[in-house]
């Protein structure tokens, strides 16, 4: 499992397509011919889920379903249950480099329900049989679609009382009812796994891991609170208590507000973690690897009021730490976990790390810090690490160099020897490849020297996130080769 190895970090989303976002169709297969090309054994994604508002992969409407813009409209041609001229009149966006949510939440929905209108008698069978093998997520997740698109997509929280709790008299006639609906939603769940199984077996047989990544929180309008509201801390009219987030930094003044409700971790002990056992047994169905984010939150979170306008006014608070970790161990085995572990960390959070035996994540953009000497510096790595030249949440390597302190600068080009003959950014890439930790990660975008334009998120600011797509003439023979070289060099 922690054999020396690299990967490249490329969300499903940034993927070429001729149908406004990347999908499971035949780019992502080249993707993965081309990571086997450039002798990587590593692909990292970020979370595969139900966007809602803010588009944001960390905030879905269910910890289990997944994304059903990803799903390849090709296959549904295919099987006649669309065709190529009427998916030819819905606009999924005119410019191949950006995603517009807005328009595929009009239109793609529209071409899938329409796939579905043709093909449900057909495919009764396959999701009947799809359903009862899911049930134990699929039925609240498609449930609370279902109710959604009857409450206008409203938050629960917004809808009318009776239906708030998924075992009131209303909500089983609800379900009764409205059959053709839910099962739209089983529909976008078969497909997508479908097409993702098929996806994954192939890079998987080429030898290529499949890196997931999990938000340790789940939005406020998700199907997990509606469904489980016992497990989360809400008062008594299932509004959260608290929400989540992180305080002031050197990044942030006023902190960063996620809004995700809080865990009642003590309930959630009394039933055993049942839900975040199905949870994480659950992702490593779907992924080889999984990338757990915000780990220190285990240890310690920072809440702060429901209803507040920033993160400065909360608290720490005590997390499951260990005993959540445990029960995992216990249930599932041994599992092969990264921990997000950036941010503000305590000896308690060093010694959870350590206890889990989980690698930590090192950021080279973190560490030329002349005020002192970094840890992200990569002397100062161990082998039981991954190293990131930056994460989604980072610029990307090219603008910030340019954007950097000038003392940050020079030290950085005197530590790595970087220069202007081999690329700066190619030099960080160096910089990570070359280093103790057993695996070595870095965005597509900085493969391709790519500025700020190509930056997937900038945390706590809404809009113009987890637009970025690739360029289809960007994966060539002469890139390949290149990565290939480096990941030989240093024997990756």
């Amino acid at each position: 499992m922690k054999k020396r190895s690299s990967g490249i970090l490329m969300h499903i989303s940034s993927l070429p397509s001729e149908y406004g976002i990347g999908d499971f169709g035949k780019e992502a297969y080249r993707f993965v011919d081309f990571l086997k090309k450039s002798r990587q054994k590593n692909w990292q994604i970020l979370p595969l889920g139900v966007t809602g508002y803010g588009d944001s992969p960390y905030q879905c409407f269910s910890a289990f379903a997944g994304n059903p813009y990803f799903i390849d409209l090709n296959e549904l041609i295919e099987k006649a249950y669309i065709t190529k001229e009427e998916i030819n009149k819905k606009n999924l966006g005119k410019d191949p480099h950006k995603i517009d949510y807005g328009i595929l939440y009009k239109n793609k929905m529209a071409i899938l329900r329409k796939a579905y209108k043709n093909s449900h008698k057909a495919l009764n069978k396959e999701l009947e049989e799809f359903y009862k093998l899911n049930k134990d997520w699929l039925r609240e997740f498609a449930l609370y679609m279902a109710l959604k698109t009857h409450h206008k997509n409203e938050s629960w929280l917004n809808w009318e009382p009776k239906y708030k709790d998924i075992e009131s008299s209303d909500v089983i006639r609800f379900e009764k009812e409205n059959h053709r609906e839910i099962y739209f939603w089983v529909f976008t769940q078969y497909f997508f796994y479908k097409q993702w199984n098929k996806l994954k077996k192939y890079a998987n047989a080429n030898n290529i891991n499949i890196i997931g990544d999990l938000p340790i929180y789940v939005a406020e309008d998700s199907s997990d609170i509606w469904a489980n509201p016992e497990l989360f801390n809400l008062d008594k009219n299932l509004k959260p208590v608290t929400v989540a987030g992180c305080p002031p930094d050197a990044f942030s003044k006023k902190g960063q507000l996620w809004g995700n409700p809080i865990y009642d971790w003590d309930s959630m002990e009394k039933d055993g973690y049942k839900w975040w056992i199905k949870r994480i047994k659950h992702s490593f169905e779907t992924v080889d690897v999984l990338r757990i984010d915000h780990f220190r939150g285990f240890e310690s979170y920072w809440e702060v009021k429901y209803g507040a306008k920033d993160a400065v006014k909360g608290r720490w608070t005590k997390g499951p730490s260990i005993k959540l970790f445990k029960k995992i161990k216990e249930e599932l085995g041994e599992l092969n976990i990264i921990a997000e572990d950036l941010g503000f960390l305590t000896d308690e959070v060093h010694e959870l790390i350590n206890v889990t035996g989980f690698p930590g994540m090192k950021v080279l953009q973190f560490a030329f810090d002349t005020r002192e000497e970094s840890d992200y510096l990569p002397h100062n790595y161990t082998k039981n690490s991954v190293v990131y030249t930056g994460t989604h949440d980072n610029e990307t390597t090219t603008s910030w160099i340019y954007n950097i302190p000038k003392d940050e600068f020079h030290l950085a080009v005197k530590y790595l020897k970087l220069n202007f003959d081999e690329g700066l950014t190619w030099g960080m890439i160096r910089g990570a490849w070359s280093s103790v930790s057993y695996l070595a990660v870095a965005p597509m975008q900085d493969f391709l020297e790519l500025d700020n334009n190509a930056r997937m998120n900038t945390p706590s600011t809404l809009g113009n996130n987890w637009i970025w797509r690739m360029d289809k003439n960007a994966l060539t023979d002469e890139l390949a080769n290149r990565i290939a070289d480096m990941t030989e060099i240093y024997g990756r």
